[in-house]
């Protein structure tokens, strides 16, 4: 039976086996520690928008949400049989750099559809601090009336100059969803887009006192 929450061709059975994989399986070598997941909602048309420092963003990401999730991922992946299996979980690859829609217009049916879009809108991994957006978040939220509901996450990325680390902890901090502002034309896009990425900034600087907290807790405790 297929489900609308996910592009055509993908396998409902195959998208919670991969969501399987990863909560059992892609979660082992770390120490995981999520935040408002409560925040996520169940039903209805989301893009989810996070930071993004590693390759192990995405796969971490999916296994955390109570429902399905389609990611936009670069097209580079989309090759044998891992291009076999995220086609099968109902991932979408998108080519960076280049003018096609058919990827966000395939997002907007899932959107419609009463799904979850994942977008990094950075475009690519940097140091995880939304410096920058494009405008391809905003666009799918304001194309299909969806909220967005922003993700910051911690840990992912190895300390320049650091070996491999032992159980490293990853914190995850899901924010409130909001609703962008409205505007017609390009001036709207650029709006929607800079209060995209000033939401995942504010959400990150939480996330990273949080973090900060606890790393004292952990010195006092310590200590004690």
């Amino acid at each position: 039976m297929s489900d609308q929450t996910l592009p055509e061709g993908a396998s409902p059975r195959m998208h919670r086996f991969g969501q399987w994989i990863s909560r059992r399986i892609v979660r082992i070598p770390f120490r995981v520690h999520v935040h408002g997941v409560e925040r996520i909602p169940r039903t209805g048309p989301v893009v989810m928008v996070a930071n993004h420092s590693s390759l192990l963003d995405g796969p971490l990401l999916i296994g955390m949400l109570p429902r399905n999730a389609v990611f936009l991922i670069k097209q580079e992946m989309f090759k044998g049989p891992l291009g076999w299996f995220l086609r099968q979980i109902g991932q979408i690859g998108v080519r960076r750099g280049e003018a096609d829609r058919t990827p966000l217009l395939t997002a907007v049916r899932v959107l419609k559809a009463g799904g979850l879009v994942g977008v990094f809108p950075e475009g690519t991994r940097g140091s995880g601090d939304a410096e920058n957006a494009q405008h391809g978040a905003a666009w799918l939220a304001r194309a299909s009336g969806a909220q967005v509901l922003p993700v910051a996450v911690r840990g992912t990325r190895r300390p320049e100059g650091r070996g491999r680390r032992l159980l490293p902890r990853i914190d995850v901090l899901f924010g409130e969803p909001v609703a962008l502002p409205a505007g017609k034309g390009r001036t709207g896009l650029v709006s929607a887009t800079e209060a995209v990425r000033n939401e995942l900034v504010e959400l990150i600087a939480e996330l990273d006192r949080l973090v900060a907290d606890h790393r004292e807790d952990d010195v006092r405790g310590k200590r004690a």
